[in-house]
């Protein structure tokens, strides 16, 4: 069974970091909860691996599509028929990891970049481990786009196109420094790309970060024309911004964890959720007034997070996956809820128990009805999934 655990008080993470966090995340008192309530679709039940996921529209028809990271296959599914198509095959010697899409340039259809090469313990040749690629598209989406190669480092393994307030970048996030072993040595280089009317050509790179050691996850925090980037990883979170044309941090210092860290890190409306540590069994509830509240120690491997408003309430939930057989042979995806205003207390609700060896999973609103879906890849089970949102 999962356990729900008690609340405990924040240490190392800075009240202020949360006062900042207001800026961006306020919203209404929750409302009644609603029933919960969502049917399941199978898209795919022959996914290799799944390692991560993307959301937009990718033929122009105004309808959210869905986008794979598959072992040896970037693949995306056209709503509504769900019909799969191969976006490139073979790309690198080794696994695909990440990918993000993004309408950047305003035409109404995502661009494209992918990472692969996956070889965590390679941490210094970058042609044996990690490789960026922009993927050009055809006049036909269906058909196979054309890789453009870019300089990269090793272990490459997160990208997200990110609004700058001039223009957008493309954010890579390696797990690894270069030459770093166990977390130690060098810091993680995150490299923001910037594409040039011909994408063919030189792409710029600048240096967001590197004083963090083994990265995981990221998440875009929405400033108006711009957006601030928040990093988990070995020593916490960090939020950076992009500002007067250098990158800095929001504050004078990072945010840390240093008793464990963040693997998915998450920004709610009022509230930062992570998976600790990394590939961890913990979601962290981390809330403005400085608290930290364990909403459960029961998960395995850990490796899914997102936080939207699914019920109803006016405040966001916390969606979280997890990919092995906790001790209770227990796995899937849940959703807690708050009850109360106060965020003391939480409901636990299953989404997918044990069909669902959760990888990655995304929240959007897949068929315009006002409430938000889960989309949700599976290592072991080999599933692509849509928890579609009945709820009343």
């Amino acid at each position: 069974m999962i356990r729900i655990t008690n609340s405990k008080p924040l240490s190392a993470l800075s009240v202020a970091f949360f006062s900042l966090m207001l800026t961006f995340c306020k919203g209404p008192e929750i409302s009644q909860m609603s029933v919960p309530r969502f049917e399941t679709q199978v898209l795919d039940d022959d996914v290799a691996i799944g390692y991560g996921l993307a959301i937009g529209d990718v033929d122009g028809d105004q309808k959210k599509d869905i986008l794979l990271a598959d072992k040896k296959q970037f693949v995306w599914f056209r709503n509504p028929d769900w019909e799969r198509f191969v976006i490139v095959d073979s790309l690198t010697m080794k696994d695909n990891v990440c990918l993000a899409a993004r309408d950047i340039n305003g035409d109404g259809m995502v661009e494209v970049a992918v990472g692969a090469q996956w070889n965590p313990g390679e941490t210094t040749d970058s042609t044996l481990s990690g490789s960026v690629h922009y993927l050009i598209r055809p006049a036909d989406p269906t058909q196979l786009w054309e890789p453009v190669k870019l300089p990269h480092e090793p272990t490459v393994h997160r990208m997200r196109w990110m609004k700058t307030g001039n223009g957008y970048q493309l954010i890579v996030l390696p797990l690894h420094g270069r030459g770093n072993k166990l977390g130690r040595g060098a810091g993680v280089k995150v490299l923001a790309y910037h594409m040039p009317s011909d994408p063919r050509k030189e792409w710029k790179l600048t240096l967001v970060d590197e004083q963090m050691h083994m990265t995981h996850n990221m998440d875009l925090l929405q400033d108006g024309n711009r957006e601030t980037l928040l990093i988990g990883g070995k020593e916490g979170a960090k939020m950076l911004q992009l500002q007067n044309g250098s990158w800095k941090e929001t504050d004078t210092q990072s945010w840390s964890m240093t008793d464990q860290g963040f693997g998915e890190i998450r920004k709610g409306d009022h509230f930062i959720a992570g998976i600790q540590p990394m590939h961890g069994n913990s979601l962290a509830l981390y809330d403005a007034g400085g608290n930290k509240k364990i909403l459960t120690d029961s998960l395995k491997q850990g490796h899914a997070l997102a936080c939207a408003d699914l019920l109803g309430q006016g405040r966001d939930q916390i969606v979280v996956g997890w990919r092995e057989p906790n001790d209770w042979g227990e796995m899937g995806i849940m959703l807690f809820a708050a009850t109360d205003t106060s965020w003391t207390d939480f409901r636990s609700i299953w989404i997918d128990k044990n069909e669902m060896a959760c990888e990655d999973l995304k929240v959007e609103d897949l068929n315009a009805d006002g409430k938000p879906d889960i989309i949700a890849a599976g290592r072991s089970t080999k599933n692509l999934k849509i928890y579609w949102n009945q709820s009343q």
